[in-house]
Protein backbone atom coordinates (compact mmCIF):
# COMPACT_ATOMS: atom_id res chain seq x y z
CA UNK A 1 0.00 0.00 0.00
CA UNK A 2 1.33 3.71 -0.84
CA UNK A 3 2.14 6.19 1.42
CA UNK A 4 -0.70 8.52 2.07
CA UNK A 5 1.45 11.09 4.13
CA UNK A 6 0.09 14.00 3.29
CA UNK A 7 -2.72 13.42 1.22
CA UNK A 8 -6.08 13.93 1.18
CA UNK A 9 -8.32 10.26 2.90
CA UNK A 10 -11.12 9.38 0.50
CA UNK A 11 -14.66 8.03 1.58
CA UNK A 12 -15.11 3.98 1.75
CA UNK A 13 -16.32 4.35 -1.49
CA UNK A 14 -16.54 2.13 -4.62
CA UNK A 15 -13.06 2.94 -6.75
CA UNK A 16 -15.03 2.01 -9.89
CA UNK A 17 -17.96 3.45 -9.80
CA UNK A 18 -20.85 3.37 -12.29
CA UNK A 19 -19.85 4.85 -15.28
CA UNK A 20 -21.36 2.67 -18.60
CA UNK A 21 -17.36 2.19 -19.66
CA UNK A 22 -17.09 -0.07 -16.66
CA UNK A 23 -20.69 -1.44 -16.55
CA UNK A 24 -19.19 -2.93 -20.44
CA UNK A 25 -15.85 -4.35 -18.47
CA UNK A 26 -18.34 -6.59 -16.21
CA UNK A 27 -20.66 -7.62 -18.64
CA UNK A 28 -17.72 -9.50 -20.77
CA UNK A 29 -17.67 -11.09 -16.76
CA UNK A 30 -19.65 -14.96 -16.55
CA UNK A 31 -19.26 -17.66 -14.12
CA UNK A 32 -17.31 -19.31 -16.81
CA UNK A 33 -14.83 -17.12 -17.25
CA UNK A 34 -14.91 -15.66 -13.76
CA UNK A 35 -15.94 -18.21 -11.03
CA UNK A 36 -14.47 -21.73 -12.91
CA UNK A 37 -12.96 -21.86 -9.42
CA UNK A 38 -16.67 -22.86 -7.90
CA UNK A 39 -18.60 -24.26 -10.20
CA UNK A 40 -17.31 -27.91 -9.85
CA UNK A 41 -18.55 -27.39 -6.36
CA UNK A 42 -21.82 -26.43 -6.79
CA UNK A 43 -24.74 -28.96 -6.63
CA UNK A 44 -28.42 -28.43 -7.22
CA UNK A 45 -30.70 -27.40 -4.57
CA UNK A 46 -27.52 -25.48 -2.99
CA UNK A 47 -28.37 -21.99 -1.34
CA UNK A 48 -25.98 -19.50 -2.42
CA UNK A 49 -25.16 -16.28 -0.98
CA UNK A 50 -23.39 -13.87 -3.68
CA UNK A 51 -22.31 -10.78 -1.73
CA UNK A 52 -21.32 -7.72 -4.18
CA UNK A 53 -23.15 -9.11 -6.99
CA UNK A 54 -22.97 -5.90 -8.71
CA UNK A 55 -25.01 -6.38 -11.92
CA UNK A 56 -25.41 -10.25 -11.84
CA UNK A 57 -23.19 -11.44 -15.41
CA UNK A 58 -21.62 -14.16 -12.73
CA UNK A 59 -24.96 -14.39 -10.40
CA UNK A 60 -27.27 -15.86 -13.34
CA UNK A 61 -24.76 -18.59 -14.18
CA UNK A 62 -24.25 -19.52 -10.55
CA UNK A 63 -28.16 -19.70 -10.02
CA UNK A 64 -28.26 -21.75 -13.08
CA UNK A 65 -25.70 -24.76 -11.59
CA UNK A 66 -27.98 -24.44 -7.87
CA UNK A 67 -31.41 -24.12 -8.92
CA UNK A 68 -33.81 -25.51 -7.87
CA UNK A 69 -31.66 -23.96 -4.83
CA UNK A 70 -31.76 -20.05 -4.54
CA UNK A 71 -28.94 -17.79 -5.26
CA UNK A 72 -29.33 -14.38 -2.90
CA UNK A 73 -27.14 -11.92 -4.49
CA UNK A 74 -26.70 -8.72 -2.39
CA UNK A 75 -24.75 -5.34 -3.45
CA UNK A 76 -24.48 -1.84 -1.57
CA UNK A 77 -25.85 -0.28 -4.88
CA UNK A 78 -29.09 -0.05 -5.41
CA UNK A 79 -28.96 0.91 -9.10
CA UNK A 80 -26.60 -2.68 -9.66
CA UNK A 81 -29.49 -4.70 -8.33
CA UNK A 82 -32.00 -3.40 -10.63
CA UNK A 83 -29.51 -4.35 -13.36
CA UNK A 84 -29.36 -7.60 -11.81
CA UNK A 85 -32.99 -8.13 -11.55
CA UNK A 86 -33.61 -7.31 -15.48
CA UNK A 87 -30.74 -9.82 -16.00
CA UNK A 88 -32.66 -13.00 -13.99
CA UNK A 89 -35.68 -12.04 -15.74
CA UNK A 90 -34.51 -11.81 -19.12
CA UNK A 91 -32.60 -15.21 -18.42
CA UNK A 92 -35.61 -16.86 -16.35
CA UNK A 93 -33.38 -17.61 -13.32
CA UNK A 94 -36.92 -17.72 -11.43
CA UNK A 95 -34.18 -19.05 -8.27
CA UNK A 96 -32.11 -15.22 -7.68
CA UNK A 97 -33.43 -13.55 -4.61
CA UNK A 98 -31.50 -9.98 -5.05
CA UNK A 99 -31.97 -7.02 -2.63
CA UNK A 100 -28.97 -4.02 -1.95
CA UNK A 101 -27.32 -4.29 1.68
CA UNK A 102 -24.31 -4.03 3.74
CA UNK A 103 -22.07 -6.98 4.01
CA UNK A 104 -21.25 -6.22 7.14
CA UNK A 105 -24.84 -6.92 8.56
CA UNK A 106 -26.51 -9.44 6.90
CA UNK A 107 -30.29 -10.08 7.39
CA UNK A 108 -29.88 -13.81 7.44
CA UNK A 109 -29.62 -15.81 10.44
CA UNK A 110 -26.41 -18.00 11.18
CA UNK A 111 -25.93 -20.88 9.36
CA UNK A 112 -27.54 -19.81 6.08
CA UNK A 113 -25.79 -20.31 3.09
CA UNK A 114 -23.89 -23.54 2.08
CA UNK A 115 -21.75 -21.50 -0.40
CA UNK A 116 -20.80 -17.69 -0.20
CA UNK A 117 -19.53 -16.41 -3.77
CA UNK A 118 -17.51 -12.65 -4.68
CA UNK A 119 -15.61 -11.36 -7.64
CA UNK A 120 -13.89 -8.13 -6.91
CA UNK A 121 -14.93 -7.18 -3.62
CA UNK A 122 -12.99 -7.89 -1.24
CA UNK A 123 -10.20 -5.80 -2.83
CA UNK A 124 -12.45 -2.96 -2.25
CA UNK A 125 -13.54 -2.98 1.00
CA UNK A 126 -11.53 -1.31 3.63
CA UNK A 127 -12.43 -3.82 6.57
CA UNK A 128 -12.02 -7.19 5.34
CA UNK A 129 -11.94 -9.19 8.02
CA UNK A 130 -15.44 -7.55 9.47
CA UNK A 131 -16.58 -8.98 5.73
CA UNK A 132 -14.89 -12.09 6.47
CA UNK A 133 -16.64 -12.86 10.14
CA UNK A 134 -20.21 -11.86 8.35
CA UNK A 135 -19.56 -14.21 5.63
CA UNK A 136 -18.14 -17.14 8.24
CA UNK A 137 -20.96 -16.35 10.44
CA UNK A 138 -24.20 -17.19 7.68
CA UNK A 139 -22.24 -19.74 6.39
CA UNK A 140 -23.19 -23.56 7.73
CA UNK A 141 -20.49 -25.83 9.08
CA UNK A 142 -18.53 -26.77 6.55
CA UNK A 143 -19.60 -24.51 4.06
CA UNK A 144 -17.75 -23.30 1.27
CA UNK A 145 -16.29 -19.70 0.92
CA UNK A 146 -15.10 -18.62 -2.94
CA UNK A 147 -13.50 -15.03 -3.57
CA UNK A 148 -12.14 -13.77 -6.74
CA UNK A 149 -9.55 -10.44 -6.57
CA UNK A 150 -7.26 -8.16 -8.12
CA UNK A 151 -3.31 -8.85 -8.35
CA UNK A 152 -2.28 -5.87 -9.66
CA UNK A 153 1.25 -6.27 -9.83
CA UNK A 154 0.39 -9.15 -12.52
CA UNK A 155 -1.47 -7.32 -14.30
CA UNK A 156 -0.08 -5.21 -17.92
CA UNK A 157 0.22 -3.90 -20.98
CA UNK A 158 2.30 -5.38 -23.46
CA UNK A 159 4.26 -3.77 -25.06
CA UNK A 160 4.64 -1.18 -22.35
CA UNK A 161 5.48 1.65 -24.79
CA UNK A 162 6.30 5.06 -23.31
CA UNK A 163 5.97 3.96 -19.58
CA UNK A 164 2.52 2.85 -20.07
CA UNK A 165 2.29 -0.31 -17.47
CA UNK A 166 2.56 3.06 -14.59
CA UNK A 167 -0.75 3.52 -15.16
CA UNK A 168 -1.36 0.21 -13.42
CA UNK A 169 0.42 1.61 -10.42
CA UNK A 170 -1.18 4.70 -10.59
CA UNK A 171 -4.66 2.78 -9.95
CA UNK A 172 -3.49 0.26 -7.54
CA UNK A 173 -2.30 3.72 -5.35
CA UNK A 174 -6.11 5.39 -6.40
CA UNK A 175 -7.48 1.78 -4.89
CA UNK A 176 -5.25 2.14 -1.59
CA UNK A 177 -6.22 5.27 -1.16
CA UNK A 178 -9.44 4.50 -1.31
CA UNK A 179 -9.17 2.01 1.41
CA UNK A 180 -9.13 -0.90 -0.65
CA UNK A 181 -6.28 -4.01 -1.44
CA UNK A 182 -4.97 -3.91 -4.82
CA UNK A 183 -2.86 -7.00 -4.19
CA UNK A 184 -5.36 -8.81 -2.27
CA UNK A 185 -5.86 -11.51 -4.76
CA UNK A 186 -2.59 -13.21 -3.77
CA UNK A 187 -3.39 -12.77 -0.21
CA UNK A 188 -6.26 -14.75 -0.19
CA UNK A 189 -4.24 -17.44 1.47
CA UNK A 190 -3.40 -15.28 4.46
CA UNK A 191 -6.79 -13.45 4.37
CA UNK A 192 -8.77 -16.81 4.68
CA UNK A 193 -6.51 -18.24 7.85
CA UNK A 194 -6.75 -14.74 10.15
CA UNK A 195 -10.38 -15.05 9.37
CA UNK A 196 -10.38 -18.67 10.84
CA UNK A 197 -11.28 -20.97 7.55
CA UNK A 198 -9.50 -24.32 6.64
CA UNK A 199 -9.30 -26.41 4.06
CA UNK A 200 -7.66 -23.47 1.60
CA UNK A 201 -6.46 -23.69 -1.79
CA UNK A 202 -5.65 -20.83 -3.88
CA UNK A 203 -4.18 -20.04 -7.56
CA UNK A 204 -4.18 -17.68 -10.23
CA UNK A 205 -5.22 -16.57 -13.70
CA UNK A 206 -5.30 -14.01 -16.19
CA UNK A 207 -8.24 -12.18 -18.01
CA UNK A 208 -6.62 -11.72 -21.30
CA UNK A 209 -7.13 -8.78 -23.79
CA UNK A 210 -5.37 -10.23 -26.70
CA UNK A 211 -7.65 -10.66 -30.26
CA UNK A 212 -8.32 -7.06 -32.21
CA UNK A 213 -11.60 -6.34 -31.00
CA UNK A 214 -10.58 -6.79 -27.62
CA UNK A 215 -7.26 -4.66 -27.93
CA UNK A 216 -10.17 -2.24 -29.28
CA UNK A 217 -12.04 -2.67 -26.66
CA UNK A 218 -9.84 -2.52 -23.30
CA UNK A 219 -8.22 0.38 -25.42
CA UNK A 220 -11.83 2.50 -25.40
CA UNK A 221 -12.54 0.94 -21.53
CA UNK A 222 -9.25 2.61 -20.50
CA UNK A 223 -9.57 5.59 -22.12
CA UNK A 224 -13.46 6.42 -21.28
CA UNK A 225 -12.61 5.05 -17.26
CA UNK A 226 -9.48 5.00 -16.02
CA UNK A 227 -8.57 8.40 -18.30
CA UNK A 228 -11.72 9.81 -18.01
CA UNK A 229 -12.67 13.50 -15.97
CA UNK A 230 -14.00 11.49 -13.20
CA UNK A 231 -11.09 9.61 -12.35
CA UNK A 232 -8.81 12.24 -13.30
CA UNK A 233 -9.94 14.71 -10.61
CA UNK A 234 -10.18 12.07 -7.96
CA UNK A 235 -6.32 11.07 -8.43
CA UNK A 236 -5.25 14.30 -8.44
CA UNK A 237 -7.30 15.42 -5.59
CA UNK A 238 -5.93 12.59 -3.90
CA UNK A 239 -2.48 13.54 -4.60
CA UNK A 240 -1.92 9.79 -6.33
CA UNK A 241 -0.94 11.79 -9.95
CA UNK A 242 -1.12 15.09 -11.72
CA UNK A 243 -2.79 15.68 -14.94
CA UNK A 244 0.49 15.54 -17.35
CA UNK A 245 0.90 12.04 -16.28
CA UNK A 246 -2.63 11.22 -17.73
CA UNK A 247 -1.90 13.12 -20.97
CA UNK A 248 0.86 10.73 -21.08
CA UNK A 249 -1.43 6.97 -20.41
CA UNK A 250 -3.56 8.50 -23.31
CA UNK A 251 -0.50 8.75 -25.86
CA UNK A 252 0.43 5.63 -24.59
CA UNK A 253 -2.91 3.93 -25.07
CA UNK A 254 -2.85 5.37 -28.36
CA UNK A 255 0.71 4.19 -29.71
CA UNK A 256 -0.01 0.33 -27.76
CA UNK A 257 -3.56 -0.22 -29.43
CA UNK A 258 -1.70 0.11 -32.76
CA UNK A 259 0.80 -2.17 -32.71
CA UNK A 260 1.12 -5.32 -34.05
CA UNK A 261 1.55 -7.40 -30.84
CA UNK A 262 -0.54 -5.24 -28.35
CA UNK A 263 -1.85 -7.48 -25.47
CA UNK A 264 -3.17 -7.03 -22.09
CA UNK A 265 -4.01 -8.65 -18.89
CA UNK A 266 -5.56 -8.06 -15.39
CA UNK A 267 -4.10 -10.99 -12.82
CA UNK A 268 -6.75 -12.42 -10.44
CA UNK A 269 -5.98 -14.34 -7.82
CA UNK A 270 -9.00 -17.06 -6.66
CA UNK A 271 -9.41 -19.04 -3.16
CA UNK A 272 -11.40 -21.63 -1.78
CA UNK A 273 -12.46 -22.48 1.74
CA UNK A 274 -13.95 -23.65 4.13
CA UNK A 275 -16.14 -22.71 8.01
CA UNK A 276 -14.90 -25.53 10.18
Amino acid sequence: MPETDGRDTADSTYTMGYTQEFLQLLERRSAQSSAAHLLPHLRPGMRLLDFGCGPGTISVGLAEAVQPGVLHGMDMEASQIEIARAAALAGGHGNMELRTGDVTDMPFEDGFFDVAHCNAVLMHVPDTPAVLAEVRRVLKPGGLLACRELIKSSCFFEPGVDGLNAGWDTFGDLLAVNGGHPQMGRQLKRVFQEAGFTDIEVGAEFESFVAAEDVAFFHRFALEWFCSEETVEAAVHLGVADRQQFDGYRRSLDRWKEEPGAAAAIGWGYGLARKP
